[in-house]
């Protein structure tokens, strides 16, 4: 969906049409509506409700979505680069096989989301919400994870090289064949986390 007719779809559910035109969605009430696809580059969809959205494949690049609600929003395969969603609410949302290469997570909650396979390269999560997360075979390599809680997180195969988990709470985290090679665990619980038998401080990519 190229950006006039990402606009032309806006409108049509009740978007302004100026703020459609200027990709100011800011504060927009867009519970459960069908955007797959859509073209959202550097959209503003500040504190934005897309709670149960359909946005598959979709490009927000970019796009500013701080304190926006994403909850239960299908996401899967959608491009997240370098997107700013501080405190945004991402709870049990699908967001399998996404891009979101150092985008800002900061306080994001993310309990339960599904995260198969998903790049967060660089991506910042100091203090997010991550309890009970799919993070099966996703690459988290580099991310900042400074306080984050990862608490019954699953993270098997996952790549988490170079992360930093400073103070992190792992606590009963599935951890079987994670990369942690060179990963900064001062201070991160890992009390009752299941290692496997591999040894995740040798293992390499």
């Amino acid at each position: 969906m190229n950006k006039d007719e990402t606009i032309a779809k806006l409108i049509a559910l009740g978007v302004d049409p100026e703020k459609a035109k200027a990709y100011n969605l800011a504060g927009a009430y867009l519970v459960g509506t069908n955007l797959g696809e859509a073209n959202l580059g550097e959209a503003n969809l500040g504190e934005a409700n897309l709670g149960r959205a359909y946005l598959r494949g979709a490009n927000l690049r970019g796009a500013y979505l701080v304190e926006a609600n994403l909850r239960g929003a299908y996401l899967r395969g959608v491009n997240l680069v370098e997107a700013n969603l501080g405190r945004a609410s991402l709870r049990g949302a699908n967001l399998v096989e996404a891009n979101l290469g150092r985008a800002d997570l900061v306080e994001a909650n993310l309990v339960g989301a599904y995260l198969v396979g998903t790049n967060l390269v660089e991506a910042r999560l100091r203090g997010a919400n991550l309890r009970g997360a799919y993070l099966v075979g996703a690459n988290l390599r580099g991310a900042n994870l400074v306080g984050a809680n990862l608490r019954g997180a699953d993270l098997v195969g996952a790549n988490l090289r170079g992360a930093d988990l400073r103070g992190a709470n792992l606590r009963g985290a599935d951890l079987i064949g994670t990369n942690l090679v060179k990963a900064n665990l001062v201070g991160a619980d890992l009390v009752e986390a299941d290692l496997g038998e591999t040894d995740p401080m040798i293992a390499e990519d």
